[in-house]
Formats: C-alpha cells, structure tokens, sequence
C-alpha cells in the first residue's frame, strides 16, 4: 500500500504517515484494489484527524481494516428480508463488436434509449448481441455518444496512453487544488465525536462516487442535502448512498427552483457535484458565480474523463472508465479469458469518492485556518491511472468471508425495510462514524436546510 498511499497523501498535502492494517488479504485481480480501499479510506480518515489536530491539538490514531474496506468498495447495506433493486439495467453490460468489445451504459432510461436509437429497440441482452455484432466498436461507441448515450470500447493501456484523452489525462494532478480569496466561516462548531458537526454540504451529485464522499461527511456529522433533479432515480443504489442524508428534489432550469437552491447555496460550507464540466457553467453557475453567491465555498467537483482533452465533457461511469482506459482487457488478460474482466468492485468510484472527502476536509481545515475558500477537482480516468501505475497486485491470500460480526448491532430503518450496515472500515480514536439518518428515498425532504 506504500506507494499508493504515498501518492494519494502527497495529492492531498498529507503527512506521509504509514497507516494500521488490521489483517491480510485482498479480493481477487490483477490490481491492488483492496490496497486502493485502504489508502483511499484511509486518507479520509488522515484528513479528519489533522483537522481535529488543528482544531484541538491531538492527533486521534487511525486503522483500517482491509476487509471492511474491500466490502465498502461493494456495499455496505445488509437487508432483513427486503428485496433492494437490481444494480443494472437488463441490457447494460459488454458486448462483442466484429472487431473487439464494448460496454454500453443503460441504467438511466435516456441512457438506455440513446443506445437504442443507434440499435434499435430489444426486448433483451441476447437481442442486443445479434445487433451490436456486426459494429466496429470505434464507431459504435462514436454514434452512441452523439447521441447522447453512455458507451465505452475496450482498449489497452498502450492505446489509452497514446489517445489524445489518454494523453490529457495523464498531465493532471490526482487532485487540481485552487485557493479562493473570498473569506468564508472560520469558527469550528465540531467536536472530537462530531467533527463535522455544523458544517452543511449541499451534494448534487449521483452514481457513485460523490454520493459515497457525502455519505462519508454524514458519519462525521456533518449535514448533507442532497439535491436530485425531479425525474432523476437510481434505484438500485439509493438504499446504499442515501444513508445519513436528507434528500429533495429541484429543477435547476426553474426560476423558483433556482431561487431556492441559491438559497440553499448561500448557507452551504461545502457543494459537491458531478456534471460535466461544462455543465453547471451552462446553467449558470461557474466557479466565479458560486463563489459571488457564497463567499468562501468549499467547492469538490468530479468527472470521468478528465478535466482537459477532447473528452473533458463525455458522459462516464467507472465501467465505462475501466474499459477506455485499459483496465479491463487487462483483466481479461489476467484471467485469461474471452472477454472484458473489470474489477471485483466499482473501485474507481468509491476510491474517488474518499479522496473528494477528504478534498474537501482538507479545505475546510484551509478555511479554519485561513477563512479562505477552495476547489478541489478529480477524475475517475485519473483514479484509474493511480491504480494501474500501483502495478500488478502482489499475489495475496483471499480475504476472510464476511462474518455476522462484521455488521453493527443497531437495525437501520431504511425506506424500504429493516437492514444492518456493516461496521466501518476506518477507525479513528474517539471519533466514530456513525449516521442520524438511515437511508431514505429521493426527493423524500424540502429543499431546505
């Protein structure tokens, strides 16, 4: 875990302080992925505890336990008997073109219908095969793009290295920092147990990974609103990342809505948000504009392929990622099979998503400390590339099974029934993570803090 730890506390201006490990072990693949979970959580958890330095003077030890994290890079949720919605669209998934593979990204229904525009409509992923099969996967994954769609070609390493995005990204920082002179809060309403206590995150983002750093702020204390569009929903990951968090709905192209998010923005200590990045601009909202309306903002922005280069403003998940930028058809290579072998996890998602927490516990020390605000910007493309160059995975025992002692004792009320969450993966002397709220439907609050 040396060097990506290393890499991840130098992004972050961290102290290079080893972390505690409380077992061996790691799920199966060709990277080290549950070396990422460790380093990424706890990076987070390094962040908070300089915070709590600063703010008190003691600097709480931290573990991590590598099996809670690699079983958080998954999920966390453990029902009592309710039935949680499937993760992915029936026609989501990889396909073999005449010339390589693709992934097509469905899960959103205008996502689902912008494939199908260039297909044609199926019934199932069998349907889907026949029709893909006789596409180059270059200018499939071209026609579903311009249309609006989510898609992703298999490629290498070598040819994501040579890809003017692949190029592009490779010249961006883990984390883009920039320093706002606008003055904001400097008063720490925080406690050892609540270190984020006062503090408000105003979260527009949605899969996977902005949701999991406001999900990590909540445990902290911290008082999260997340904002979805009205007919945005994710149903199979709602039960997992609303946890901890109130959620409303606005339409950001109403002027009554935008009213009230500006409203809502003005008493904001942090935003987080995932659109492309051009797209708050469109609405009016660029850096310049955010700062005006709240003076001091703590702004953490991600997206998937990058902030510069051709694709800065493409559509992306992590499948997609794992499959443009080499990490799939590595793993297939791994596996020796015939087909795309992504990761055990979305582990570019949740990696990201900790360090875009941390990001932002970072800043809000900055603030404490200075009154100034700040912006932190990362990619899931430039995760992934932290990942690769971490190197083959050393060859590991496989991780102990979970356990029922793996899961916290309190029932979570969720919106859809009774469940269990497993314990969390970092600990911090004194501080622990804990949520107020159990997870909730979206649009279920007002808009309001």
């Amino acid at each position: 875990m040396t060097d990506l730890l290393t890499s991840i506390q130098r992004a972050l201006d961290l102290p290079p302080t080893p972390l505690a490990t409380t077992e061996a072990g790691a799920l199966p693949s060709t990277f080290a992925v549950t070396e990422l979970a460790c380093a990424s959580i706890g990076a987070a958890g390094q962040a908070i505890a300089r915070l709590l330095e600063q703010q008190t003077g003691r600097l709480p030890l931290i573990s991590v336990d590598p099996r809670l994290a690699s079983f958080w890079f998954s999920s966390s949720l453990r029902p009592l008997g309710l039935s949680v919605p499937p993760l992915w669209d029936p026609i989501a998934g990889d396909y073999a073109c005449a010339d390589g593979w693709i992934r097509l990204h469905t899960n959103a229904p205008h996502h689902r219908a912008a494939a199908e525009r260039v297909l044609g409509q199926v019934a199932d992923r069998a349907a889907m095969a026949l029709k893909v099969a006789s596409w180059n996967a270059a200018e499939l994954e071209q026609a579903i793009v311009d249309e609006a769609g989510c898609a992703a070609q298999m490629r290498t390493w070598q040819q994501w290295q040579a890809h003017p995005q692949g190029l592009a990204v490779n010249q961006e920082p883990l984390v883009t920092w920039e320093r706002f002179e606008a003055a904001g809060n400097t008063t720490w309403l925080g406690n050892v147990a609540r270190p984020l206590a006062g503090v408000k995150v105003l979260d527009l983002t949605r899969v996977l990974a902005g949701p999991v750093a406001s999900r990590f702020l909540a445990g902290l204390g911290a008082d999260v609103l997340r904002i979805d569009s009205p007919t945005w929903n994710e149903p199979g990951v709602v039960p997992e990342m609303t946890l901890g968090k109130r959620c409303a709905r606005l339409d950001l192209k109403n002027t009554d809505d935008r009213q009230l998010f500006e409203g809502l923005l003005k008493d904001a200590d942090i935003l987080f948000h995932g659109y492309r990045a051009d797209a708050l601009e469109q609405l009016g909202y660029n850096a310049s504009a955010l700062q005006q309306l709240a003076p001091g903002l703590i702004d953490v922005s991600l997206n998937a392929y990058g902030w510069s280069g051709p694709w800065r403003n493409r559509r992306g998940f992590d499948s997609l990622v794992q499959m443009s930028s080499g990490i799939a058809h590595a793993g297939m290579q791994w596996k020796q099979a015939n087909k795309p072998v992504p990761l055990p996890v979305q582990a570019l998602d949740h990696a990201t998503g900790y360090l875009m927490a941390a990001s932002a516990i970072r800043a809000l020390a900055e603030r404490l400390s200075s009154g100034h605000g700040g912006s932190a910007r990362l990619s899931l493309a430039r995760t992934a590339k932290l990942l690769i160059e971490a190197g083959q995975d050393v060859k590991q025992p496989a991780l102990r099974e979970e356990e029922p002692s793996d899961q916290g004792l309190l029932v979570e009320q969720t919106a859809w029934g009774p469940a269990h969450r497993l314990l969390a993966p970092v600990t911090l002397a004194g501080t622990p993570l804990q949520w107020d709220l159990p997870a909730g439907e979206l649009g279920a609050h007002r808009a309001r803090w």
